[in-house]
Parts: structure tokens; sequence; C-alpha cells
């Protein structure tokens, strides 16, 4: 098989047979062999039974395990499928079938492992202020950590090679991030390609339930991504701030001291004692960590 195309899927009934359609026919005039797969993550509508009837291979959750989860049971099914492309696509039709083309030339041609389709390098129709400054800072994070310019670490819509799908994916809230990364610690070519983000036409987005809900679990998994693959600089900024406090604390005892020239600061002098040992120490599991890291 030349080429699989995967699609997690969530309530998606209105837009998912659209999206299959589409693909079917872009690619039936590419002349490929290819197969679609959609991955129902316990969907309470009738979105597995439109995925199958539009041709789609379909695989449901029992419940609703998140996008991660959905990924890796994603990769499962389509290296089972041996296929020498994969296209990851979404269900609700904000990317266009018409780019798969330019998405899949880049690794069938050798040139690239994971082809990104940047809608920050092409056109977006329409996207919410709190999901374009969260794509924007967690893109900003993965580009500092594989020292490449991502201008879109976000994008849902990319091509890639089965051995890329085979990389391990430990996050339980999204896998774009972490595949970026682990695919450039492997010294694998990255390409970026502009698309058009399209508005989407019918319902609303699954994954962004409330934007403080969205914003705080972006916020907390952009901090995992700093924790695991910078943890020199993360935990050397706490122990060095820790510290840095500490020495503040000094320097105050050392001015009452000399101001008032009472001894008696003894709380403050066990404050600044913790501080400056708890700082010594986060600075050295910083060391630690980076040295078990690499």
């Amino acid at each position: 098989m030349d080429v699989v195309v995967t699609i997690p899927a969530y309530n998606e009934e209105i837009s998912i047979g659209k999206v299959i359609a589409d693909i079917k026919k872009v690619l039936d005039a590419l002349s490929v062999s290819y197969g679609i797969v959609v991955v129902d993550d316990g969907s309470i509508d009738q979105t597995a039974k439109a995925a199958a009837e539009a041709g789609a291979r379909v695989h449901s959750h029992p419940k609703n395990y998140g996008l991660a989860e959905t990924f890796r049971t994603e990769m499962d099914i389509c290296i089972s499928l041996k296929p020498k492309v994969i296209v990851h696509t979404d269900a609700d039709g904000q990317y266009s079938a018409d780019e798969i083309p330019k998405l899949i030339e880049p690794v069938l041609s050798g040139k690239a492992d994971l082809v990104l389709g940047s809608r920050f390098r092409g056109k977006i129709d329409s996207m919410p202020l709190i999901k374009w400054i969260g794509n924007k800072a967690f893109t900003a994070i993965v580009s500092h950590i594989v020292r490449l310019p991502i201008s879109d670490g976000q994008t849902g819509f990319r091509a890639f090679t089965p051995e890329i799908a085979k990389m391990d994916i430990k996050s339980n809230f999204t896998y774009t991030q972490e595949q970026i990364i682990h695919t450039a610690k492997a010294k694998k070519r990255i390409v970026e390609v502009p698309i058009h983000f399209l508005k989407r036409e019918e319902g609303k987005s699954k994954l962004m339930k409330h934007p403080l809900h969205f914003a705080m679990r972006a916020g907390i998994n952009l901090l995992r991504i700093y924790r695991d693959y910078e943890p020199l600089k993360f935990f050397g900024i706490i122990g060095c701030g820790i510290f840095s406090l500490g020495m503040l604390l000094a320097l105050w005892f050392v001015w009452l001291h000399f101001t008032t020239g009472i001894d008696g600061h003894l709380g403050l002098l066990i404050a600044m004692l913790l501080l400056v040992l708890t700082g010594i120490q986060v600075i050295t599991f910083a060391f630690l960590a980076d040295m078990k890291r690499a």
C-alpha cells in the first residue's frame, strides 16, 4: 500500500463523510493504492457508522480517551498496513484534502521523513485567539528544543514515514510536539509546506471545550515538554530562583544586623539557609537530569 490516511474523530458524524469522500477523490486522481483509517474516540453520535459507510476502516474506542491515546491507536493500525507514507488529518474538514499531494511528495521522493502542513506559512480563515496564542507559544518552545525554525508545531495535518510512526508518544494530552521533537532528536528530516486552514463549516471544536480549560491543559503540557527535553534549563531556572531568594534574605539579614544591631532574627536565618540549600539541591538535580537525558 502506498498511502494510509488516518483520521481521529469524536462526534463528527456531520463532517466525517465529506472529509473521507474528498480524500478518496484526491487519492483516486493520483493513481496510488491507499487506505483510510478512522479511529472513533468514544463518540456518542453516529460518527463510526458514517465513516464506515463512506468507505473507511473504522476502529472505535469504548470511551473517550483523548487525542494522544487515539493517536497511539491510529499509529498501531497504520503500521500494520505497511504503507510507504502515512497522512494524518482531522475529521472537521478544516484541512483540505486537495493539499495531501504536496504533503506526501517529499516523503515518497525521499526528501523528508516528516512533513508538516503549516497554517502560519499559508492562510488561516478562522482560529480563536486563545488557540492562536497557544499555538505560537508551543511552537516557540518546540523550535527552541529542536533548534529548527518550525512555524507550526501544533498542526494536525502532516505526512510521515512508518519509521516516524513507531516513535513512542508519552503525552496524555497531544502528540503534535512530541513527534516533532523525537524526529529531530533522531536526526530525521523535517519539512514544512504552507497550507490553507479552512473555517469550520459544521459544529464546533471538540478539542477546545472551554478557552480556560484549553489554556490550562496546554500550559501544563508546555511545562512538561520543557521539563522532559530541557531539564538543565527548566530545573536550573527554578533552582537559581530559589537560591537568589535565599541570598536576598541573607542580604536583608546582614542589613538588619548592621542597622539595628539585633542578632535575634532566627526565623529569617532559618528561612535563608533553607532557601539557599534547596536552591543548590535543585540546581544539582538539574545537572543530574541533564546527564541522564543525554
